[in-house]
């Protein structure tokens, strides 16, 4: 990157720096960072948040009590926690026994719908914190719609399938319309969709919940929930027991993150979505309406939440009920992990999902506090997901090399460049090149 970029953060001629200085110029180096990179960045974070749990493991172990410690120093004292121990466990409880890989997979699987939920909204430059208020809305559409349809379908694999499709379709139906909602009011009322989705999330919580519990409730059970789906519209195991994970429905989360890449890079559709999230004014110069696009991208993100709720009750829960986990707030942290792009949100969910995994099984053979646990999971989060978000702020505040354009092209007519590290993915889609700078900064 040239020193000399026009925007302040030139060195001073001395060769001294601020502190100030350096810091924009380090994230400017991580917003023009490569794939590769990136990578390795993730791979160095990840090794140091082991570094620094195992440290404070030792800590932990050292001011605890227990009767047979690991470890005794003399003249410092006996430690209770063995760090290689509780990272072993950690990494081989997430895939031994099968059983508990199969909990691996479903944890990937959820989180599959609600990672690619909040990376739509983010290259949108829409930020959804309501996924999880579209998630339970969606499920409680699929429960409802597939108990109402059931008795007029055959019993076995047509109707079976029938109900499947119904469900999958009710819930992102309702997912998508509820999640419009907060599009709408940002594009046409200028209302900051991070507070709008944070309330709608308490409304969806609450409407369901006084749905349920006023209407729909099951007769024979004390809890607020609904009745069970029919055994056979339940989403079948393929290797695994049926009431832990299906195959088939991380199948299809994989061609839905297919689909969801090629949409956003192969399609019309996806280059004005990415170019309205970029900069607004730029993309409305080039013809493209940014506010209808605000809703649609909305509407997207929640339609893949609903997807997400609706796939919870098919394959795991079997019915509506309060106590749904938070695997829409789960989501935006495999979104920031996977950098907004849906390929990423891949290998972040299955990460997730083992330190979940993990995490119960570090519990169940050890003696260490869940607390400590907890901790342990978070840093690993946390070391790998800061250099992402620092890189999305940076390339977000215009600091790198590239940046989203308004150019024309050999005919005369205008195009819009697009800078995908300002989107969070990355890479160049669509073979656009970025010339000077126009537009106004949103």
């Amino acid at each position: 990157m040239s020193d000399s970029s026009g925007d302040g953060r030139d060195a001073p001629d001395d060769g001294s720096e601020s502190w100030q200085t350096r810091a924009d110029r380090a994230l400017a180096r991580l917003v023009d960072a490569s794939a590769a990179e990136r990578i390795l960045i993730s791979f160095a974070a990840l090794a140091l948040s082991v570094v620094v749990g195992a440290f404070i493991i030792l800590v932990s172990g050292w001011v605890a009590t227990c009767q047979s410690p690991f470890f005794a120093l003399g003249g410092v004292g006996s430690f209770c926690y063995d760090p290689v121990s509780v990272y072993r466990v950690m990494l081989v409880g997430a895939a031994w026994p099968p059983y508990n890989f199969a909990i691996t997979l479903k944890e990937t699987t959820l989180l599959l719908f609600t990672g690619l939920s909040v990376a739509v909204a983010f290259r949108a430059g829409m930020f959804n914190i309501g996924t999880q208020g579209q998630l339970v809305l969606g499920a409680l559409g699929t429960a409802m719609s597939v108990l109402w349809v059931a008795p007029f379908v055959p019993v076995g694999v047509l109707g079976g399938l029938v109900l499947i499709a119904v469900g999958l379709l009710v819930g992102a139906l309702v997912g998508g319309l509820w999640g419009a909602i907060p599009g709408a009011l940002k594009a046409y009322a200028d209302a900051n969709e991070v507070i709008t989705t944070i309330m709608l999330n308490f409304v969806a919580s609450g409407v369901a919940f006084t749905l349920v519990s006023e209407v729909f409730k099951d007769p024979q059970s004390q809890t607020v929930q609904t009745r069970s789906i029919p055994g056979f519209a339940q989403l079948q195991a393929v290797f695994f027991d049926s009431t832990v994970f299906s195959m088939l429905a991380l199948v299809g989360a994989l061609a839905l993150v297919a689909g969801i890449y090629w949409m956003l890079n192969g399609t019309s559709f996806g280059y004005d979505l990415r170019t309205s999230g970029v900069q607004p004014e730029a993309a409305e110069y080039g013809g493209v309406d940014s506010k209808r696009m605000m809703v649609s991208s909305m509407g997207v993100s929640g339609a893949l939440a609903g997807l997400g709720g609706a796939v919870y009750v098919l394959m795991v829960a079997s019915r509506w009920q309060t106590g749904i986990p938070s695997l829409g707030f789960d989501g935006i942290t495999v979104s920031i992990l996977a950098g907004n792009n849906p390929l990423g949100v891949v290998p972040a969910a299955l990460l997730f999902g083992a330190l979940k995994t993990g995490s119960l099984a570090i519990e169940f053979q050890l003696a260490v506090p869940k607390q400590l646990v907890g901790v342990l999971r978070g840093l690993i989060i946390l070391f790998i997901a800061m250099p992402e978000f620092f890189r999305m702020v940076g390339a977000r505040f215009r600091f790198g090399d590239e940046r989203p354009t308004v150019a024309t092209d050999g005919a005369g007519e205008t195009t819009v460049g697009v800078d995908e590290t300002a989107t969070g993915a990355g890479e160049t889609t669509d073979g656009t090149t970025a010339g000077d700078e126009g537009g106004d900064e949103r």
